[in-house]
């Protein structure tokens, strides 16, 4: 059988499967499931930067800046009293976890700025965590603000957490960014381990009977797979870090292509949501039989084979028309 172990953010995995954050990483007992399914790593549920500066105290007004004044702001304080997790509860996790999982414990942290939570991640280092995640999105819908000033903020972040921490540290990030493939770059010479491409955030939807505005799809589905693959693809050889892909990973054949294309790692969420946690030995059984059948004897043989800088088509990850495809098309019912 082909050895399926794979390097992420200097930690070895035994292969390359990370149950990523979400609801089926927020209890013991989960984790221990998605261990027994075969996940190399988990990735836990975030904590929200919010969550951390409520546990200090810090009210509304004092978080109401220029950077903070986002509706999910907003919506958090208007829901205090909803059912939430505790930052010490989250230590309490990452604690139990390393205690009972022999794979590495990688906690995460939703944030949107550099403020006064960054004191937060020594004590998830403390607490035993292997490395940790910042998922970072700001929604470039602030007219006054430059691109420059939403991309600083990102950098602003990693200083202040790289100062609290000798962890490994990744970040995910979106791909609204005006010049991804630069900031990306840059993001990966900043001292951080890994980048996460992309993460799977709240989408809008309108309810036209009801006049309401409603949310979209939450999981993802095989079709998403495309933006992450092109841009897994561009940025492989190109950057100083460990490279995860996330979003739209439902089977066997989507992880081969990711690794074809540059990844360490993928983070899966969804087709465990869809699947349960069988669904990643059934992953692991087609990555196995796949690299039997091709006669490779480890993931590097074939890792960015298909990379941009690899590949003897190196347009095709940057071609954005439909032309050829249009011209070729016909309607279904004919």
């Amino acid at each position: 059988m082909a050895d399926i172990t794979t390097k992420y953010m200097g930690m070895t995995l035994k292969n390359p499967i990370i149950a990523g954050s979400s609801g089926l990483t927020d209890s013991i007992d989960s984790l221990f499931n998605l261990e027994k399914a075969g996940a190399s790593a988990v990735v836990l549920k975030s904590l929200f930067e919010e969550e951390i500066l409520l546990e200090l105290k810090t009210n509304f007004t004092k978080m109401k800046s220029d950077l903070l004044f986002y509706p999910e702001t907003i919506d958090y304080y208007e829901y205090l009293d909803a059912p939430k997790e505790s930052p010490e509860k989250y230590l309490e996790l990452i604690k139990d976890a390393k205690h009972g999982l022999n794979i590495p414990v990688i906690a995460s942290i939703n944030c949107l700025s550099s403020g006064q939570w960054t004191y937060f991640p020594k004590r998830i280092e403390t607490a035993g965590a292997d490395a940790l995640e910042l998922n970072l999105f700001i929604m470039p819908s602030d007219f006054n603000r430059s691109s420059a000033e939403n991309e600083k903020v990102y950098f602003d972040i990693i200083h202040e957490v790289k100062k609290q921490i000798k962890i490994p540290l990744a970040i995910k990030v979106s791909y609204y960014f005006s010049n991804l493939g630069a900031i990306l770059k840059k993001l990966s010479e900043s001292g951080i381990q890994g980048l996460v491409l992309f993460n799977r955030f709240y989408n809008p939807d309108i309810d036209i009977e009801n006049l309401e505005i409603t949310s979209g799809h939450v999981l993802s589905s095989p079709a998403d797979i495309s933006i992450t693959l092109r841009w897994i693809a561009i940025m492989s050889q190109r950057i100083k870090c460990s490279l995860a892909a996330s979003t739209g990973v439902h089977d066997g054949k989507a992880i081969i292509k990711l690794l074809l294309a540059g990844a360490d790692v993928v983070q899966i969420a969804s087709s465990i949501y869809k699947q349960g946690p069988g669904i990643i030995s059934e992953m692991l059984k087609e990555l196995n039989n796949w690299m039997d059948r091709k006669k490779f004897n480890k993931i590097d043989d074939f890792k960015a084979k298909m990379s941009q800088a690899k590949s003897t088509n190196s347009a095709a990850y940057e071609r954005v028309q439909f032309m050829k495809y249009f011209r070729e098309m016909k309607p279904q019912n004919q």
